[in-house]
């Protein structure tokens, strides 16, 4: 079996609990409030400004013998630079503040996720970054794009406030398939054990993000 196969199934009890969260399950039904989305924004700002700088620190942790994973990070790096400032227009879109939100301090569980991910590359094993990778983008192509469609039904916002979930969708089915790639070229034990591991606790810290937004829902 493919590594990438393995990661999946491996981690497949972890992303029902992911997806079975009440605050994903109404996101994707459209029955969230305007309040409720806009809190979702700003933890993803707080935790996607990261992306980038963690991407660089992980790159910079590889061992020669990846030097072809750190090619491949350079293509990540130039993908994702600037999608924080992505939601932060959404978010002024939605009526908000969005320099408040720029300066606001992020949730714990926001705070905590974030920490874990800069504790994997400079403490543990940096491949096992990747885990979060498959957490974040994988959950984007399986529930932004269709989310982003029936908020903004329901809510009547304009589509300048989902440019960050539309384009985040469409864009991370393009990287699922690189990213499969990836792990399938992975052939050392440890390194695709840091895979699985990370990825596993990521959907809980992913998931305790979701768990900790206001729950409000749309009343139309």
């Amino acid at each position: 079996m493919a590594f990438y196969d393995t990661l999946m199934a491996e981690t497949e009890a972890e992303r029902n609990e992911l997806l079975s969260i009440p605050f994903i399950q109404m996101g994707a039904a459209g029955k969230l409030s305007r309040e409720s989305y806009v809190a979702f924004l700003g933890q993803a700002y707080h935790h996607v400004k990261h992306t980038v700088p963690l991407l660089m620190a992980t790159g910079g942790r590889l061992p020669e013998r990846l030097e072809w994973l750190r090619a491949a990070i350079g293509e990540y790096i130039e993908e994702e630079m600037g999608h924080q400032e992505w939601i932060l227009n959404d978010i002024a879109a939605c009526g908000e503040d969005k320099e408040a939100v720029r300066v606001a301090t992020p949730m714990a569980a926001t705070e905590l996720m974030v920490a874990y991910a800069y504790h994997t590359v400079d403490r543990n094993n940096p491949v096992g970054f990747f885990g979060m990778v498959l957490v974040l983008e994988g959950t984007s192509v399986s529930l932004a794009t269709h989310a982003a469609e029936n908020i903004e039904k329901s809510l009547g916002l304009p589509k300048t406030a989902f440019s960050y979930l539309t384009s985040h969708g469409s864009l991370d089915v393009g990287h699922v398939d690189f990213y499969e790639n990836l792990m399938n070229k992975l052939d050392d034990p440890a390194d695709q054990q840091a895979v699985i591991h990370c990825a596993k606790r990521f959907y809980k810290l992913y998931g305790d993000i979701f768990r900790s937004l206001p729950l409000i829902e749309y009343q139309g």
